[in-house]
């Protein structure tokens, strides 16, 4: 096998033709050359294991900020003593487990998420919100189903003929592993934890339609599409109209979609009571939904704001008349892969998360909004581009008898209700519903800039923006917390996400100087360094040098050896935790997976590793006898600080989203997904009802508060959009005197920049900083310097009477 190497991936994909490479610039050859989208696979790097010592630096350094002198002090002893005793075994260990992997992390990070036990819903899957179909007229439930249905089956080909051009960055192709793993695929609970199950052959599509459940077959063996977008419009029609046959409350009792939002080991024994009949109706219905492609979920209702729609697509509805939940959050099954389409055409995605990452569905979503749109422009140009470099034959035009055994007409799965699911069925929902209101969502589309200004300012975007939740929170509750950010790493085969820590000194300058009484030039500069900082740090997490992801792997096999030691001494055969030795749904560790027999024990079950798109807060497990006291660094109260995170965020998105979320990492912490488009910036926040709305106009006050210091000390003349024409500088260059052009007077925007007019001090006429401004924000940074320093307050003047002074009555 070649050297693994980021210039041999590079090489293995620039080996194929730039049609190949960028399909969308081929009208129509059809000839392909299959197996660009794994080309890279084989010569990618394999995830480095950082030094030690420096990742224990990185360690202290993050969570410098986040504590008092006394605090540091403490956790540089423990760190200290770590190095000196249990680290740097623990890391010649790691080196050696290392060897036989895909990656020092995989197998710990798919434990730390498939022995998760609490609900999926709100606590793992993310959402992604798709904007609405470019075309009104498509923007009606059916037919924008079975557009997103068409383009989805397009992508799910692409990826099986391996004709899917591979993710790139800076011409360096990613890791795809993940794309192997999205389709077909199901999270399957057991009573020692979930495994990841797969059809890597499935041809059909179940659809959920007011909590019912239908199925057809939409691929033929060989992965072409077997049916237009106009078949698949009627059967969606047909679906909806069956399943409005019966009442509403009727449906709800029989919507077994809401057992997959139980706890998991709950889940396992209803599962088990489903499927204990080899080859009985129940049985069988439950594997017709595992194997799945994907799950179309088609809601009856029309959610009108933007904090709905996104309630909508994490989590459901929760509406409840004569005692029935009629909500939509009875029609999902959060196990698998769900579209999601509302009456109106409102569109989203749910996924489970286990086995892809945000950037995967990303690029899913992406090409499915894209392919939508050109199939459209094909309809009216025949020489409109594609985005795949194959289609699939034309099914009207096929022989019959080349499709193989297939069912296109809708099939309705008809559950044996027996008494026990019944039962069960109504408290998962009742649960379910406490869920949802334990949870707010509120929603920011700020659409005064984004990108573009921000770089034309000299600032990284996403630095830009993550300075703003820092600065916003401590507006509120005048200190910082403990925040996180995942960093893509899949430069690195099999490669996930690093996490990124943006609280550091040079942020916490920042934020302090910005709510000071400081001139705007310094709180400019010191957003500045606090932005490189941010920047610097992301560089070094993209390239796998983060300390978060290397100190979970050296406490996963500490675990292991505690774990192993435990199995001895209760003379078992095996760790009941372990994921990887559960009657063969092992956890899809790739093609290098090792030996079931090896020393693949579970590690803790919950980590800082859960922090990406699905929020979850971390914590460390003790260890399960005495004799292993646990190693300092890990023991230290530093660790759980650090792994408390109060605003998880995550930046996933581009013009084809409209938002993107998840459920908060804590209860009393906030999830935060944005988008940054060159024009505005989208946010979605929840949290288990922390003042989120306030949260988000405090964002967005900051945002322009922020605006209006960068353009007291912006150049004049300097185009802050770097899509406006060059046209004005040239205008503004021209010599003046020129009679017929000169004539008129000037109206609107600042012809040089595109600005609106500035009041007399030269800032432009933004309002205050919103919900702030009702008191001095140096008044509230002297109030904080004085609480952290310990000081008395200073004594008043007697106070004087004020208003007219009653008489008592006397009696």
């Amino acid at each position: 096998m070649p050297e693994r190497s980021e210039a041999n991936a590079k090489e293995a994909t620039q080996n194929f033709s730039k049609k190949e490479q960028n399909p969308i610039t081929d009208n129509g050859d059809s000839k392909s050359k299959s197996g660009i989208t794994f080309a890279a696979q084989d010569k990618l790097p394999k995830l480095p294991i950082p030094d030690l010592e420096a990742t224990c630096k990185r360690y202290l350094s993050s969570l410098d900020p986040l504590q008092t002198a006394r605090e540091h002090h403490e956790s540089e002893r423990a760190v200290d003593e770590f190095l000196k005793t249990d680290g740097p075994g623990l890391q010649e260990k790691l080196k050696s487990y290392a060897e036989g992997q895909t990656s020092y992390i995989e197998q710990f990070w798919y434990d730390s998420y498939l022995n998760f036990d609490n609900p999926v819903v709100l606590n793992l899957n993310p959402f992604f919100l798709l904007e609405d179909d470019p075309t009104p007229a498509r923007n009606n439930q059916v037919t924008r189903a079975a557009s997103l249905v068409i383009s989805a089956l397009s992508f799910v080909r692409a990826v099986r003929k391996e004709e899917l051009p591979p993710d790139m960055i800076r011409n360096q192709p990613l890791c795809m592993y993940q794309y192997s793993r999205m389709f077909g695929t199901a999270r399957i609970p057991t009573e020692s934890g979930c495994q990841i199950g797969q059809d890597p052959n499935a041809k059909h599509v179940v659809v959920l339609c007011r909590g019912q459940f239908y199925w057809f077959d939409c691929m033929d063996d060989n992965h072409d599409l077997i049916m237009t977008e106009k078949d698949v419009s009627l059967n969606l029609q047909v679906i909806v109209n069956d399943a409005e046959e019966t009442p509403i409350q009727d449906a709800a009792r029989g919507a077994l979609g809401v057992l997959s939002t139980e706890n998991r080991k709950i889940w396992s024994s209803l599962r088990d009571l489903l499927g204990k009949d080899e080859g009985s109706n129940n049985s069988d219905c439950l594997n017709i939904v595992d194997s799945a492609l994907f799950i179309l979920c088609l809601d009856y209702t029309e959610p009108k704001s933007s904090s709905d729609l996104c309630m909508n697509m994490l989590c459901g509805t929760s509406e409840v008349e004569k005692g029935v939940q009629i909500g939509t959050c009875t029609n999902r099954w959060y196990d698998k892969l769900q579209i999601i389409v509302c009456k109106n055409g409102s569109a989203g995605i749910n996924f489970e998360h286990t086995g892809v990452d945000g950037h995967t569905v990303l690029r899913f979503a992406s090409d499915v909004y894209t392919d939508t749109i050109l199939r459209f422009a094909k309809s009216i140009n025949g020489l409109a581009p594609s985005l795949w470099h194959s289609t699939s034959p034309d099914p009207s035009k096929r022989d019959p008898e080349s499709f193989g055994d297939v069912n296109t007409t809708p099939h309705k799965l008809e559950w044996d209700m027996v008494p026990e699911l019944a039962t069960a069925l109504r408290f998962a929902e009742t649960r379910l519903a406490d869920l949802i209101g334990q949870n707010e969502f509120a929603t920011l589309e700020f659409m005064s800039y984004g990108k573009n200004f921000m770089t034309s300012m000299g600032f990284s975007p996403d630095a830009f923006v993550q300075m703003a939740y820092q600065a916003a929170y401590y507006g509120m509750y005048g200190r910082m917390e403990s925040q996180y950010e995942p960093a893509m790493t899949k430069t690195f085969f099999h490669g996930r996400t690093e996490a990124i820590r943006p609280v550091t000194e040079e942020s916490v300058k920042f934020v302090r100087t910005f709510w000071g009484e400081n001139p705007a030039e310094q709180k400019i500069e010191t957003l500045r360094k606090a932005c490189e900082k941010h920047t610097a740090i992301t560089k070094e997490c993209a390239k796998a040098q983060g300390h978060d992801r290397h100190l979970y792997a050296l406490m996963s096999l500490w675990q292991r050896q505690v774990d192993a030691d435990y199995s001895i001494e209760t003379s078992t055969s095996r760790d009941p935790y372990s994921s990887s030795t559960n009657g063969g749904w092992n956890s899809p560790t790739g093609e290098h997976e090792a030996d079931p027999n090896s020393s693949q024990v579970s590690s803790p079950n919950r980590s800082s590793m859960l922090n990406d798109e699905s929020g979850l807060a971390p914590s460390t497990s003790p260890p399960r006898n005495g004799q292993h006291s646990l190693p300092s660094i890990f023991a230290d109260a530093g660790w759980d600080k650090i792994n408390n995170t109060i605003l998880s965020t995550s930046n996933c998105g581009n013009p084809s989203l409209r938002q993107f979320g998840f459920g908060p990492t804590s209860g009393d912490g906030f999830g935060i997904g944005y988008i940054i488009k060159d024009g505005s910036v989208s946010i979605c926040a929840s949290s288990k009802h922390r003042q989120t709305k306030r949260f988000i106009d405090a964002i967005e006050a900051y945002f322009i508060e922020i605006r209006k210091l960068l353009r007291q000390g912006h150049r004049r003349g300097k185009s802050e959009d770097k899509g406006a024409s060059r046209a004005r500088e040239a205008e503004e260059n021209r010599p003046r005197g020129q009679r017929l052009k000169s004539r008129g007077r000037v109206i609107g925007a600042d012809v040089a920049t595109g600005k609106t007019p500035q009041d007399e001090s030269g800032v432009a006429s933004d309002d205050e900083m919103g919900g702030y401004g009702f008191f001095d924000a140096g008044m509230l940074q002297a109030a904080l310097k004085s609480k952290e320093e310990g000081e008395r307050a200073e004594k008043v003047a007697p106070r004087r009477e004020v208003g007219k002074r009653l008489r008592l009555m006397e009696y």
